[in-house]
C-alpha cells in the first residue's frame, strides 16, 4: 500500500516513432501490420493538394485499400468525428491513418475512440474514460507544433456549448507516429509561426507544470533551445531543411514533455478562444503565453532562469527574479519576429466574453497543473491584458532584458520583414 504523499508518475508515447527525411514513405508497410483497409483522415486542403494522394499510393503499394475522409476542420468538432466514424463503418476500414496537423490527428483519435468504445465522443471528455483500446492509428505529421501525432490528448469542440473538450487518455495514443520534415517544407510562413509558437508553449508550460519530472524537464529544455534557434529561420525560409528538421524534433520533444507533465492556464484559456471564436490555436497560445507566464513567475522563478538560458538569453549578473523577467520579453520578441498578432483584439475577441471564457478555463483539465493557482477574476485579468497589449508596450517591462542584451546574447538573431504573416489555423 502506498503511503500518504507518495506519487506515481507515468510516461506515455507511441510504441514506434519514425523521424527523418523520407520516413513518411513507410506508412503503407506500417499500416499493413494492423489491417487491410485504411481510412485516411485529413483536411480538405491536403486532400486537394496531392499530399493525401501520396499516402494513398504508399498504402496501395503495400497491398492495402484506402479511403480518404477529408472532414478534419480547424478546431475539429464532434460532428467531424461522428461523420468520420460513419465513413469508417460504411467503408469497413480496420486501420486509421491521420495526415496533417493537430486537427487531423485529433479527428482521427476521436474516430478511433468511438470505433473501439462506442457511444458519443462527448462521453470521453476528461481523464482516462476509455474502457477499450481505440482502433489502430498511424499519425503522419505535416506541421511542427501540436505534437498530437504522439500524445494522449484529443481536443474536440462540443458544437452545442462551443467549448473545447479535453480528452486525456493513454489509450488514445497513436500506435505509430511519423515526422518527416519533407512533408513540412511547403507550410506557409504564418502556419510555421503559429505551430512553432504552439510547440514553445507546450515546452514552457510542461517545464513549469506541477507534474514536471527530470525526464520531462530534459525534453522541454531541449525543445525550447531548438525552437529559439530554428523557428525564425523556418519562418523566413520554408525550404531551409535544417531548420525544418530541427523544428520537427523540437515539437516532438515538446510533446514528450507536455504529454506527461501536462500543461497550464495558457492552454486552458486558448481552448476557450478556439471554441468560442474558432481561432487558430497556435496564435492564441502565442498571444497568451507571456501574460500567463508573467502571472506564474513568483511561483517558480528558478525554473524561469533555466528557460531564459534555453532561449539563448545571457542572464549573467542578473538576480533570479530579473532573469525570470527576461523570459517574458524574449517570448514577446520571438512572437513579434515571426509575425504573431500583438493582442486578442486583432483576432476579434470581445471583452464581454471574457468572464464566461475564464469560468470555462478554470474547468479545463489543463488548468490543474499550472504552477500558480488562480481565481476566475485572475484569469479575466490575464485575458484583459492579452486583449489590448501592443508590442510597443514591451518597453515598459523589458528594461531588465535590455540590460541583459547589453551583456551580449547568444542564439538566433531576429529576422525583419515578416510582419505581414496571415493568420492560419494551427
Amino acid at each position: 500500500m502506498m503511503n500518504l504523499g507518495e506519487v506515481t508518475y507515468g510516461f506515455y508515447m507511441p510504441r514506434v516513432n519514425l523521424m527523418g527525411a523520407g520516413s513518411a514513405k513507410t506508412v503503407g508497410e506500417q499500416a499493413k501490420k494492423f489491417g487491410k483497409k485504411a481510412l485516411i483522415v485529413t483536411d480538405a486542403f491536403l486532400a486537394k493538394n496531392g499530399m493525401a494522394d501520396q499516402i494513398v499510393a504508399n498504402v496501395v503499394m503495400a497491398g492495402l485499400e484506402a479511403v480518404v475522409y477529408p472532414g478534419a476542420e480547424p478546431n475539429p468538432t464532434d460532428k467531424n468525428v461522428h461523420d468520420g466514424f460513419k465513413a469508417l463503418k460504411d467503408n469497413e476500414c480496420d486501420v486509421i491513418i491521420s495526415l496533417g496537423g493537430g486537427s487531423s490527428h485529433d479527428t482521427a483519435k476521436g474516430i478511433g475512440i468511438i470505433a473501439g468504445n462506442g457511444g458519443s465522443i462527448r462521453d470521453y471528455e476528461g481523464l482516462d474514460k476509455m474502457t477499450q483500446p481505440m482502433m489502430p492509428l498511424i499519425a503522419v505529421n505535416t506541421t511542427a507544433g501540436t505534437a498530437s501525432e504522439m500524445t494522449r490528448f484529443c481536443i474536440i469542440t462540443n458544437t452545442d456549448t462551443h467549448v473545447k473538450m479535453a480528452i486525456v487518455d493513454w489509450q488514445c495514443t497513436p500506435n505509430i507516429s511519423i515526422n518527416d520534415p519533407l512533408m513540412m517544407m511547403d507550410m506557409p510562413a504564418s502556419l510555421t509561426a503559429a505551430t512553432g509558437m504552439d510547440a514553445l508553449t507546450h515546452a514552457i508550460e510542461a517545464y513549469v507544470s506541477t507534474q514536471a519530472t527530470p525526464v520531462t524537464d530534459a525534453s522541454a529544455l531541449m525543445a525550447i533551445q531548438l525552437i529559439s534557434k530554428n523557428l525564425r529561420q523556418a519562418v523566413a525560409n520554408g525550404k531551409n531543411f535544417t531548420a525544418r528538421d530541427n523544428m520537427a524534433y523540437a515539437e516532438f520533444l515538446a510533446g514528450m514533455a507536455f504529454n506527461n507533465a501536462s500543461l497550464g492556464y495558457v492552454h486552458a484559456m486558448a481552448h476557450q478562444l478556439g471554441g468560442f471564436y474558432n481561432l487558430p490555436h497556435g496564435v492564441c497560445n502565442a498571444i497568451l503565453l507571456p501574460h500567463v507566464e508573467e502571472f506564474n513567475l513568483i511561483a517558480c522563478p528558478d525554473r524561469f532562469v533555466e528557460i531564459a538560458k534555453a532561449l539563448g538569453e545571457n542572464i549573467s549578473g542578473l538576480t533570479t527574479r530579473d532573469a525570470a523577467d527576461v523570459v517574458i520579453a524574449s517570448i514577446r520578441q520571438l512572437s513579434k519576429d515571426v509575425g504573431i498578432p500583438s493582442n486578442l483584439t486583432e483576432l476579434g475577441v470581445k471583452a464581454e466574453d471574457l468572464k464566461i471564457m475564464a469560468e470555462n478555463a478554470m474547468k479545463d483539465a489543463c488548468s490543474l497543473t499550472n504552477p500558480r493557482s488562480a481565481k476566475v477574476e485572475d484569469i479575466v485579468k490575464i485575458f484583459q491584458k492579452a486583449l489590448v497589449c501592443q508590442y510597443k508596450d514591451m518597453s515598459k517591462i523589458t528594461d531588465v532584458s535590455k540590460a541583459a542584451h547589453a551583456h551580449g546574447r547568444h542564439g538566433a538573431d531576429g529576422i525583419s520583414g515578416i510582419d505581414e504573416l496571415s493568420q492560419e489555423s494551427a
